[in-house]
């Protein structure tokens, strides 16, 4: 094995499909092809994961030898010539997907991730029409988990994607591979519910699936079902974040299903607009989140500064005080750091402190029946879908948070073409905001493996913030 460091200051030169190319050393074989333009298959490989080379589709030829090599994961050097488009390669391609797609379920039109599936795209640009292979697994029924998360392993290609972001990029190994070659899989210790594994539901593993292996839990039924009763008033509220969340979403389409008939939007989705597409949906009000989260900001200083007028002489209630984005947080402390819990800083999340509002305050001043009001929060990752127990989900009776792929399906599904809609505004209320004179603020930890760190620091006495608030993603959606 070679240990030499790539020089990224040092250029190779080499040909790819008989084109000239130059390259930083280390550069992938993937990456200098997208120089030439020239697009080499992949499904394992992701850019922010390190390459695991399992599904072999981005095999290439190098310097006429025969050899087949991973693309994703071997870099260029000087005078390569690399082959990827040949007839051995295509036929190889086109096997090796059969024999993942023999075994996956054939259910793409009523799929989850239909129009935004890679192994469908796969299927479709290398001209998969027929499989010479018969099946040979056996289907369980998929698993819901905590109302927030649905594993389907009959979907999984085994690409391990979701491994990776769990233990290396999360640091919270709450899945791991077991077996190995046709037998491998991906699963839990013990074959564990993830409620009672690790796992924190921060939804990054649905981030990288590129199927419908795991995705969240869908409450789109329940949504419709309010919306088509007219006796129930059914009210939206939406984060600031939701906005870009839903752009990336209807780009995530664009990239993976051209030549589907998918059309493409002419322009980036505004506020606006996604008011106008909500209630084209039938919603009776979309609410602004930033009222909400206001309030949950002022209800955690309040309590962050009695717990800093006391915090010298309380054993219970202890510096610092600890936040998350979502209930998610909570439990990864639990999880990892219970010694830690009474640094949580307890406070109403902007979904429940918007239902409360709504359910209380504005129902009285119209007339409504509590009992005829459905809330609905869309918000801009599935982390702050969990709910962190069954009694906690009782709580939100009629109450329900969608994310911004729900939100994309629905739109699809009724229709709506966003470019065409007149832009809307936000309903207003009134809402009583508590007071405090301070403008404190917490330092961010995004991610949560830079969570651990943190986490550590304050178990050694050694983090010397007044506030800390995690959030479950290392990108900046909240």
């Amino acid at each position: 094995m070679s240990h030499h460091k790539p020089d990224p200051n040092k250029n190779v030169n080499l040909t790819i499909d008989g084109i000239p190319v130059t390259v930083p050393e280390g550069t992938g074989i993937v990456e200098a092809a997208k120089k030439a333009n020239v697009k080499i298959p992949v499904l394992c490989d992701h850019p922010d994961l390190c390459k695991r080379a399992l599904c072999r589709i981005c095999v290439v030829e190098c310097d006429g030898r025969g050899k087949l090599v991973a693309a994703c994961a071997n870099p260029v050097y000087e005078g390569a010539s690399i082959v990827t488009n040949s007839h051995r390669l295509i036929e190889i391609r086109k096997t090796i997907l059969e024999l993942i797609l023999v075994n996956h379920p054939q259910d793409c039109l009523y799929c989850v991730r239909n129009k935004n599936c890679e192994l469908q795209s796969l299927a479709e640009s290398l001209g998969i029409h027929d499989i010479h292979f018969h099946q040979t697994a056996e289907h369980a029924p998929p698993s819901i988990e905590c109302e927030t998360l649905v594993r389907d392993m009959n979907k999984c290609v085994k690409c391990a994607r979701c491994v990776e972001e769990c233990q290396e990029v999360q640091n919270i190994r709450a899945i791991n591979t077991s077996h190995r070659s046709h037998e491998l899989g991906i699963t839990t210790p013990y074959k564990q519910p993830l409620d009672e594994s690790a796992c924190v539901f921060c939804g990054q593993c649905v981030s990288v699936c590129p199927v419908g292996a795991i995705y969240e839990y869908d409450q789109r039924a329940q949504i419709w079902e309010s919306l088509y009763n007219r006796e129930r008033l059914t009210i939206a509220q939406v984060s600031p974040a939701f906005v870009a969340m839903l752009n990336k979403e209807y780009s995530n389409i664009d990239e993976h299903m051209e030549g589907f008939g998918h059309k493409h939007l002419s322009a980036p989705i505004t506020a606006g607009k996604l008011i106008a597409a909500i209630k084209r949906l039938g919603f009776d009000m979309v609410f602004d989140e930033d009222i909400a989260i206001k309030a949950h900001v002022s209800e955690q200083i309040i309590e962050l500064e009695k717990r800093t007028a006391r915090s010298d002489h309380s054993k219970k209630q202890k510096l610092p005080a600890i936040t998350g984005c979502s209930e998610g947080v909570n439990r990864f402390i639990h999880n990892f750091y219970p010694e830690l819990v009474d640094h949580i800083l307890p406070s109403k999340s902007p979904s429940k402190l918007f239902a409360d509002e709504i359910k209380k305050s504005y129902a009285a001043e119209e007339g409504v029946d509590l009992e005829q009001i459905t809330t609905v929060s869309f918000v801009p990752c599935i982390a702050q879908k969990y709910r962190m127990s069954k009694r906690a989900a009782s709580e939100y009776k009629n109450d329900y948070t969608l994310s911004a792929k729900e939100l994309m399906r629905m739109i699809i599904f009724a229709g709506i073409d966003i470019d065409s809609l007149e832009e809307e505004i936000f309903n207003t209320y009134n809402v009583e905001l508590p007071s405090t004179d301070s403008a404190e603020k917490p330092q961010i930890v995004h991610g949560l493996a830079q969570a651990h760190k943190v986490m550590e620091s304050v178990r050694k006495g050694e983090c010397d913030a007044k506030w800390v608030e995690i959030h479950s993603c290392a990108s900046d959606c909240c």
